[in-house]
């Protein structure tokens, strides 16, 4: 897949099937729209376009009594995950105040028709754009009509009949129901960052940890509480535990930490990039007494954890 930054030199051509979105997470409705327009593409002999937004506009547009929006994916995973989709170009629009003040004709005169080229245009249900999300359906098929490209508007995807969104997938995280999440995302969500060094007192416990500082500040983490993890580690899928949280039993932290205790690695992974998979909700976290009943129950995680690593390794 190639990848271009608005600007950078991406062949003018109107053989293009496009879909504009911000993408975050990549689930099953925004798979559904890519696998629509992947058919007409073939059929019309047009190459796919995706033309996304960096960073997310509610980090940019986020008033200052209200907290920015946590993300589903990077950009480097929402590009991997796109490749991975068969998308044979990705646009990425560095999402500014000057940009959003543009208004949604000199987007798609501009941008789209202007710089891109298009001839058929796909969007989802609810699809907005343009200066105070001032453009919608509506406007998009007069825009085809003035500039020659057609628009096909693709309908919700349904799960537990319910509308899959983003906003649906970071409401599931929020409650620590990751197993949720998974099938809207059809695949495990990942938080990926760098191990760092913290303070070694799992080691000194004799259950050492990688401790993870995600790549984006607005990365989105489940909710407090312990999960079944896995990593892929040297080219191998190592099953742990990981602890989302303050740590209330050693520490009286404000900011919440991503700890992994891996069951079958033991190497130092510090300063390695990670990319955690969330499968299971284990428990919530919680303060205990001394560090005995602490290290108890962590035993008894432990177990959950390899029960599920074996169920995985005989399917």
């Amino acid at each position: 897949m190639n990848v271009f930054k608005l600007g950078d030199a991406i062949a003018h051509d109107e053989a293009t099937t496009l879909t504009v979105g911000t993408y975050d997470g990549v689930h099953v409705g925004h798979r559904h729209i890519i696998d629509a327009m992947k058919a007409t593409a073939q059929q019309h002999g047009e190459r796919t376009v995706v033309v996304t937004f960096d960073p997310h506009p509610q980090i940019v547009l986020a008033k200052a009594d209200k907290a920015p929006v946590r993300t589903l994916t990077t950009l480097d995973q929402k590009l991997e995950i796109l490749e991975e989709c068969g998308v044979d170009a990705t646009v990425i629009i560095p999402f500014t105040t000057d940009f959003a003040a543009t208004s949604p004709q000199d987007f798609v005169r501009d941008v789209i028709v202007g710089s891109i080229g298009v001839r058929h245009f796909f969007v989802g249900h609810d699809h907005m754009f343009g200066k105070d999300r001032g453009g919608d359906l509506s406007t998009l098929i007069e825009l085809g009509t003035s500039h020659g490209f057609d628009v096909t508007k693709i309908g919700p995807v349904h799960v537990d009949d319910a509308i899959v969104s983003s906003t649906r997938i970071r409401r599931a995280l929020h409650d620590g129901h990751v197993e949720d999440a998974a099938v809207l995302l059809a695949r495990p969500y990942q938080v990926r960052g760098i191990v760092v060094r913290g303070d070694q007192r799992g080691r000194k416990l004799g259950i050492p940890t990688a401790n993870i500082a995600p790549d984006s500040v607005h990365t989105l983490l489940p909710a407090h509480g312990v999960y079944v993890v896995s990593s892929v580690i040297d080219g191998r899928t190592v099953y742990g535990m990981a602890n989302i949280g303050l740590r209330p039993t050693f520490t009286n932290d404000t900011e919440s930490t991503l700890e992994v205790h891996f069951l079958d690695y033991d190497s130092m992974l510090y300063d390695r990039t990670l990319s955690v998979d969330f499968h299971r909700f284990i428990r919530k976290e919680q303060r205990f007494e001394h560090a005995d009943m602490f290290l108890s129950q962590l035993r008894e995680d432990r177990m959950v954890a390899a029960e599920f690593a074996e169920q995985q390794q005989r399917t």
